[in-house]
Formats: structure tokens, C-alpha cells, sequence
């Protein structure tokens, strides 16, 4: 059998890719890009470049070690692009990159499906808990 170089093994691999099972990595790419922390740094960050204290105020409830996690993770998947500027303090900007941009249409409607549909999910929860609440009580009085 020849041996095959990186990229046709990647040619092969990616002919393949099946987000259903667990070892492929789009499996593992959809765990990471489906993080709320993700979805909202992607639409703050559809209105242009951002400096990180801008997204911190943005996105107030991220704690700074996920935001830092989040967006070194977004960088290495090719989502942002970083940018230093030397200055005092020293200036970093986050802005995406055309595969970042690609996903915001996305994830921004499912951000704002999420807003939009609060009102009807917690209306949901609350009859699926009425309905946990009672199903013990029938089924102690159908064995009883």
C-alpha cells in the first residue's frame, strides 16, 4: 500500500467527516463553535473589531478566563484574527476572520431564535415540571 502524504491523508479524511461519531473532528469543531460563549462573541464581534475590554463589557456575565479561553480558541480554529498594537497599555483587537464571518449569520439567528423564544421554552418547562410533578402520584395510584 503507498504511503500517503498529510495532505491527500486530510483529502481522504475530510471525505469522510461524520459529525455523528464521536473521533471525527467535526464532532468535536461543532461542540466548540455550539458554545454560548462563541455564539455571542461572534455576533459582538459582526459590528467590527473589538478590543477585549470591549467584549468583556459586551458580554458581561463571561468571566475573563472563559473569555480568554474562547477567543484563543476562536483564534486557533481561524474564527478571529488577534491583533497588538504597542502602545501603553499595549492594545489588542479581535476581529473576525472571512471563515468567522461565514458562521455569524448562523449563530446570530440562533441567538436571536433564543431571545425571541424565551417566553415560549419557559412556558414548555413549566408544563413538562407540572407533568413530572404528577406522573409519581398516578403511578403510585395505578399500582396501589
Amino acid at each position: 500500500m503507498p504511503t500517503l502524504t498529510a495532505a491527500a491523508r486530510r483529502e481522504r479524511e475530510r471525505d469522510s467527516y461524520n459529525a455523528y461519531l464521536a473521533e471525527c473532528p467535526s464532532h468535536n469543531l461543532l461542540a466548540q463553535i455550539s458554545s454560548k460563549w462563541v455564539t455571542l462573541l461572534l455576533a459582538a464581534l459582526s459590528a467590527g473589531p473589538l478590543r477585549y475590554s470591549d467584549l468583556s463589557r459586551a458580554i458581561p456575565s463571561v468571566s475573563q478566563k472563559m473569555l480568554t479561553q474562547s477567543l484563543r480558541t476562536m483564534e486557533r480554529d481561524g474564527l478571529v484574527v488577534r491583533t497588538v498594537t504597542a502602545a501603553v497599555p499595549v492594545r489588542v483587537d479581535y476581529e473576525l476572520t472571512a471563515l468567522g464571518g461565514s458562521l455569524v449569520g448562523l449563530m446570530t439567528q440562533v441567538k436571536d431564535w433564543a431571545e425571541s423564544h424565551m417566553d415560549n421554552v419557559y412556558e414548555a418547562r413549566r408544563e413538562y415540571d407540572s407533568r413530572a410533578a404528577a406522573e409519581p402520584v398516578a403511578t403510585l395510584n395505578k399500582r396501589g
